[in-house]
């Protein structure tokens, strides 16, 4: 809620930061979650595995087929980068016919997507957003990070 926020007064603080200093701490003292305006688009390795536990989730792979087929995590739909926005802007039966899943609305909160290392999601979320799926988020760790949990966890 506080990133909202921020996000949402930051234009008009940035643009009197130098009077503001003196009544409170600068934007760069800020708690780092605050800092960013990701914050609220960011899902997190738990946030990912709560939401795969409960089928609560619209996870979309952005790298490429090849990628994909080495390795994935589970439920995602490969759409791969290069093509998203036409994916997106699919009618909702051609998008059924060719990912096999429901079509994602503009308003959803459970849309999330993924790459290897979080650069290409980030970009996908970026498109998505300037389409107007303004709830949707990325894991930011990736298909590496998660491949490395798995690793730990099944070695314990």
């Amino acid at each position: 809620m506080t990133c909202v926020l921020l996000r949402r007064l930051w234009p008009s603080v940035a643009k009197h930061q130098q009077s503001y200093r003196s009544g409170f701490r600068s934007f760069a003292n800020l708690p780092e979650d605050v800092q960013t305006a990701e914050c609220v688009s960011e899902v997190t390795s738990s946030q990912l595995r709560s939401m795969l536990s409960k089928r609560d989730l619209q996870l979309f792979d952005v790298r490429n087929p090849d990628e994909f087929k080495a390795g994935r995590i589970p439920h995602a739909v490969n759409m791969p980068l290069d093509g998203l926005e036409e994916s997106l802007k699919m009618s909702p039966e051609s998008f059924q016919q060719r990912f096999q899943v429901r079509a994602p609305a503009k308003d959803d909160d459970n849309i999330v997507f993924h790459c290897f290392s979080g650069r290409r999601s980030a970009k996908a979320l970026d498109i998505a957003r300037k389409m107007g799926f303004n709830r949707a988020r990325h894991y930011k760790g990736g298909y590496s990070e998660w491949a490395e949990q798995e690793k730990k966890n099944t070695a314990s």
